[in-house]
């Protein structure tokens, strides 16, 4: 299940792209199914281990160019080990929102993006988030360990992504069938995904996910722009001069 749009990011075979706050590497193993030499990082030793088993069942299944490279680092957001320019695209993906002060990871994220290259962030929605943060305190900071710090608005994150010195481009939401998903989690308490009312909405999810069908992804579709669960912004770094904020 993919957030952020490719052909709007314009990732091209060949390009090295850096998938920040990988996870269980998602948009990284799409990403090098397409051919782009990736490195995922995240802070979960897990999280990374699981990739890296994923990135060799690819390469073992054959999914994956011969001369693509994926590396998987253990890496702090606001303190990247990586060179300026190191990347043609990057992807951060449901990241921000844990980092209670963001500027130091977007202008990290700013000087390994190449000149000229493209970012997609994604962050939480901002009014399906705020029912999330009405219905229950559990479900963010503090009372949360690691949850979300902050909610943004589309401005807020233009704004941010100026300040870093990168000019938003297009923006869109994802994942509308999942806001009430986390509305009727949130009622409940978000630790209990095993309550009789979020199971089988769980399994609708997970099926979804699975099989794709048509009616669901043109459902999604139509609701997405309203009830959207993440808002991915696109932004582009200058070549030359400084960014505008939109």
């Amino acid at each position: 299940m993919l957030t952020a749009d490719y052909d709007l990011l314009g990732l091209r075979a060949g390009e090295r792209l850096l998938d920040l706050g990988c996870g269980f590497g998602r948009h990284a193993f799409e990403a090098a199914r397409r051919g782009a030499h990736v490195v995922a990082v995240d802070l979960a030793p897990d999280e990374l281990e699981t990739a890296v088993a994923t990135f060799v069942a690819m390469r073992a299944g054959g999914e994956l160019a011969v001369d693509v490279r994926t590396l998987a680092v253990r890496a702090d957001a606001r303190r990247l080990p990586f060179a300026d320019g190191a990347f043609d695209r990057v992807i951060a993906s449901e990241v921000l929102e844990h980092i209670p002060d963001d500027g130091p990871a977007l202008a990290e994220l700013a000087r390994v993006l190449r000149p000229g290259g493209t970012i997609a962030v994604t962050v939480p929605s901002r009014w399906p988030e705020r029912v999330c943060w009405a219905l229950s305190a559990d479900y963010h900071a503090p009372l949360a360990e690691g949850g979300h710090v902050r909610i943004y608005s589309r401005r807020d994150l233009h704004d941010r992504l100026g300040e870093a010195g990168l000019r938003p481009t297009a923006s869109h939401r994802a994942h509308a069938l999942h806001s009430p998903y986390w509305w009727l989690r949130c009622a409940v308490g978000p630790g209990n995904a095993d309550h009789p009312l979020v199971r089988p909405y769980r399994r609708l999810l997970e099926w979804d996910i699975v099989e794709a069908p048509a009616l669901t992804r043109r459902t999604e579709r139509v609701l997405n722009p309203v009830l959207g669960k993440s808002l991915v912004v696109y932004a582009d770094k200058p070549t030359t001069g400084a960014a505008r904020a939109r």
